[in-house]
């Protein structure tokens, strides 16, 4: 697979963050800060951010650097509107739309690199351009893009019932 050792531990702490998501739209329908899988999904996702940063196979800065950077500024956004902001439902809609945009963003490159290394020898696609890349990430968009209009209906009831 030819990972380096900043490679391993960005991939180790990138499939925890993605797990602890996963968690939590299973059990919350939203990534919630105020749970452990919670935090583990934002530190997990800040160090998996930063650590792409000196990871480059195309060498120089490029556009997964860009994302990586966006990723960051989304869950510091978040994180503040939830330490910050507790009484605010306009913030909720905010915090539960940045992470999940975050979360979507964080599996675009992951897609493409899984896809382009897995299984060993065979991977699933042979580059960027594979349709098989380009039509999971059309699905995970409308999946992203069906849970956001979810999520946005369950704080509005939220927001409506509690008075925030």
């Amino acid at each position: 697979m030819g990972l380096s050792s900043l490679g391993i531990f960005h991939t180790i702490i990138g499939v925890a963050a993605i797990v602890a998501a996963v968690i939590d739209f299973i059990k919350y329908g939203k990534i919630n800060l105020n749970t452990l899988s919670g935090k583990i999904y934002f530190y997990g996702t800040v160090v998996t951010s930063l650590t792409s940063l000196g990871i480059s196979k195309h060498g120089g800065f490029n556009p997964g650097h860009v994302f990586a950077i966006f990723i960051i500024v989304l869950v510091l956004a978040a994180y503040f509107l939830n330490s910050k902001r507790k009484n605010s439902g306009r913030a909720r809609y905010f915090e539960n739309f940045w992470l999940s945009f975050s979360f979507f963003l964080s599996l675009v490159p992951t897609v493409n690199e899984t896809f382009t290394r897995v299984p060993l020898g065979h991977p699933l696609a042979k580059d960027i351009k594979d349709p098989v890349i380009g039509n999971t990430l059309l699905v995970l968009l409308l999946l992203f893009i069906a849970g956001s209009i979810f999520q946005f209906r369950k704080q509005k009831f939220i927001n409506k019932t509690t008075g925030l």
